[in-house]
């Protein structure tokens, strides 16, 4: 009796160490899969890994957990602005730059610092469900990567004075219905002269306009008139309006990168044919010294421009009804494209994307079923605050809760509370630099420089 009572524990036994085995097969069986699937960086977010940028056309296909502003996945800390090629032909205008226009700053150099990464598994719901986060930031606090010096300490781009022009072509000045001096000093809403190069027009004879003109290039621009009462506004085409004077930008800092010098000339060019049709007279800011405003901006920008991304990953698939049902219910509303997005007062403060850069539609997520998404967090433009960031951590956890999502980071690791307060100090320092600078986060210069 007792023999066949050790061979049942026995065999009872093997049976558990066969389902625990099969269990761990199953469970490594999966991580592979989803790894062949999304792909994963070679480094850990906010550790060691060197960061890439699209501007130079590279770009990552991993899970990290910092992605670019188009939702594609990349590895961390990756930044979306194209290369600033203005510096290829600045030296042939040296012998133009106007002295004294701004308190040069020099390249910063970015190492990314180590910070620990203690798993803690999911304890993010009980963490947050209080105060949130402490995201002040000393002076010299190093967060997670070293704190850029400019000469001086700190940038300074407010109070610029606008740059010398460099052309000016007003053969019969005295008959200009607008001094071009005067209109130089013009201080319009439209205009930043930190990042948008402008030029000037005045007409000899009032001018009605009932098409626009175009300029062709890959950077905005935008037409301002001065009616004939003195009046300034956006130029349109509407009968019976006649106008004196124009004032025509480029705005040379997006996330398509600075303007390059040709880019510069070419606009220039354009915006003289067109007061040659006119008959106009026209000032043109001088390019080199534009330039030496504009290229430590557009530094200071590359370095904020980045988007936090946390990525929900289901051990087996879940449905897109569910999923939707879910983004709906947390007040996000799917776009034309093809990402869910919450909006407050008319701007985008979450994103949710798929994992694979596929879109999200209506048919699809009526059909399919998916491994998970990541929710973004795109640090430029949503407004400076640690509530922000605490509401972006909690609709996080939602989802993870709702779902039975697992919060990881590229190598389908639980994320630890140590790494996520990280990630909240240094959302706080990007957008501390960019205050400074007098450039509000989710602000309206904000919603054109990184746009």
């Amino acid at each position: 009796m007792d023999g066949k009572i050790w061979m049942a524990a026995a065999l009872g036994l093997l049976v558990i160490l066969g389902v625990t085995a099969y269990n761990m097969y199953q469970e490594n069986k999966y991580r592979r899969k989803v790894r062949e699937q999304f792909g994963h960086s070679d480094k850990d977010a906010l550790l060691e890994g060197q960061p890439d940028s699209v501007r130079d056309g590279r770009g990552g296909a991993g899970l990290g957990s910092w992605q670019n502003k188009e939702g594609r996945q990349g590895k961390p800390l990756v930044v979306v602005r194209e290369a600033d090629v203005s510096k290829n032909t600045a030296e042939e205008h040296a012998a133009a730059r106007a002295a004294d226009l701004f308190a040069g700053a020099e390249r910063p150099s970015e190492k990314p610092e180590t910070p620990p990464v203690k798993p803690v598994g999911m304890l993010v719901m009980e963490e947050f469900g209080g105060d949130g986060l402490d995201v002040e930031v000393e002076e010299d606090e190093i967060v997670l990567l070293e704190e850029p010096e400019a000469e001086g300490g700190k940038f300074a781009f407010s109070a610029v004075p606008s740059p010398a022009r460099e052309q000016e072509k007003t053969a019969r000045r005295e008959r200009l219905l607008m001094d071009l001096d005067d209109m130089v000093k013009q201080d319009l809403p439209w205009f930043e002269p930190r990042f948008d190069y402008m030029a000037y027009i005045s007409l000899r004879e009032p001018q009605e306009f009932r098409t626009l003109p175009r300029f062709s290039g890959r950077h905005r621009f935008f037409i301002a008139g001065c009616t004939m009462d003195g009046l300034w506004q956006e130029v349109e085409p509407v009968p019976n309006v006649y106008y004196q004077g124009f004032i025509v930008s480029l705005q040379a800092i997006s996330r398509r990168g600075l303007a390059s010098v040709q880019e510069l000339e070419d606009f220039g060019a354009q915006v003289d044919a067109f007061a040659a049709r006119l008959d106009a007279g026209i000032k043109l800011m001088d390019i080199a010294a534009f330039l030496d405003t504009a290229r430590p901006l557009d530094e200071l920008c590359e370095r904020v421009d980045q988007t936090i991304a946390m990525h929900l990953v289901s051990r087996s698939t879940i449905s897109g009804s569910e999923l939707r049902a879910a983004m709906e219910r947390a007040g996000f509303a799917l776009s034309h494209d093809g990402a869910f997005h919450l909006e407050e007062d008319g701007r985008t403060l979450f994103s949710v994307v798929t994992m694979d850069n596929s879109a999200f539609t209506a048919a699809l997520l009526a059909s399919q079923h998916y491994k998970g998404f990541s929710i973004l967090f795109d640090i430029p433009h949503v407004p400076v605050g640690s509530r922000n960031f605490d509401r972006f951590m909690d609709l996080t956890v939602r989802f993870s809760s709702e779902l039975g999502l697992d919060l990881v980071n590229d190598k389908l690791e639980e994320l630890s509370m140590e790494w996520l307060k990280d990630v909240g100090r240094y959302v706080a320092a990007r957008q501390e630099e960019m205050q400074k600078v007098g450039i509000e986060p989710g602000g309206e210069l904000a919603q054109r420089l990184f746009s």
